[in-house]
């Protein structure tokens, strides 16, 4: 019998008089404090158990394929975090669907800290641009730490007569019809970019899908279309080469990796900001103690020289913030890229 039903039975008792009423007080005041006690004692376990984590491998989810920026900094960062924790962390490659096989691995995964996802900007696309996915990205996963951000940038072949923004806003304004850009797919990064700079500026463009980052900046260098909005990854070693003529840079401040080239908000597209991002997640349920482990142990990890060198080469900052603003952050941007995709009716092919 449980403390409470033994209380509810001994309370039935005061009807036999004074002795029998103060002996079910007694008992009443013995079975709370052994109540608070047993309560105690599971907080104490749970406690004891959050300090023992971890005492066996950590899977890190990467919905991508082996070898992309993704991978290469999954790769670093569970490297490091492997050394720091004591216990290895183990990168599983689940590619397909946009990163949604992946995503939802970890959303259905047990709460309990062993299997965590290295997350993409995709997964706040997805949310909107697959209106029936298995998991919901706001409530199945828990933000640990945002790794990393990696800005685009818009280029132009270097025959063309667009010098920048302002130009080719201009141009946009002026043409019987909308300019041309490549893009890596229906509701790629380069797609929605471009997307939600056209709307920023007052213009229309036509979006010219191909099947991947690589023939479409294929046909751009080759100048068969004349610009696309695609990460600096991509885009920075054309623009040095001469290749492409880089306009501006995405994020709020400019890019290490192309310090010259200024940003959309300071070529006259006041107040955009947006840029590739990659962060951990847990399985919704995860004890906060937990969370709050891997959140230090990966900021941690990041101000490793290592790391850091690892990240930028990839054109990539990197950043480890808290989980508190990760996840503002993360519903953020949610809310951004759904307000962009529903605003161009960006369906997927």
């Amino acid at each position: 019998m449980n403390v409470f039903g033994w209380i509810s039975r001994s309370a039935r008792g005061e009807q036999h008089g004074p002795v029998r009423a103060h002996s079910v007080a007694r008992r009443v005041a013995f079975a709370t404090a052994l109540s608070c006690l047993a309560a105690g004692g599971l907080t104490i376990g749970a406690s004891a158990w959050a300090q023992a984590y971890p005492n066996k491998p950590i899977r890190l989810v990467v919905g991508f394929t082996a070898g992309g920026a993704s991978d290469i900094m999954g790769r670093s960062i569970a490297k490091k975090l492997s050394e720091q924790m004591g216990q290895s962390v183990v990168v599983e490659n689940r590619p397909g669907a946009a990163s949604n096989i992946g995503s939802d691995t970890v959303a259905k995964a047990a709460p309990d800290g062993y299997t965590i996802l290295l997350g993409t900007i995709s997964l706040s696309v997805n949310a909107t641009l697959y209106p029936n996915l298995p998991y919901n990205a706001l409530t199945d996963l828990l933000p640990i730490s945002q790794i990393a951000s990696t800005p685009f940038m818009l280029v132009v072949h270097p025959s063309s007569p667009i010098q920048s923004v302002a130009d080719l806003i201009r141009q946009a304004k002026a043409a019987s019809q909308p300019l041309q850009y490549a893009t890596a797919g229906s509701g790629s990064g380069a797609h929605l970019f471009m997307e939600y700079f056209s709307s920023m500026a007052g213009i229309r463009m036509e979006a010219i899908p191909y099947k991947g980052t690589a023939p479409a900046m294929t046909d751009v260098v080759g100048g068969r279309v004349p610009l696309t909005f695609d990460n600096v990854i991509t885009t920075g070693p054309l623009s040095k080469a001469g290749k492409l003529r880089g306009l501006a840079i995405s994020s709020k401040t400019r890019a290490s990796v192309a310090p010259d080239i200024p940003t959309l908000d300071e070529a006259g597209v006041k107040g955009f900001d947006a840029t590739a991002w990659f962060g951990l997640f847990a399985p919704a349920g995860t004890p906060a103690e937990v969370v709050a482990r891997l959140e230090s142990e990966t900021i941690r990890a990041l101000q490793d020289p290592a790391v850091k060198e690892t990240f930028l080469a990839n054109g990539a900052e990197p950043l480890g913030t808290s989980a508190r603003e990760f996840g503002a952050f993360f519903r953020s941007e949610v809310a951004k890229w759904g307000d962009v995709v529903r605003s161009a009716k960006v369906k997927v092919e």
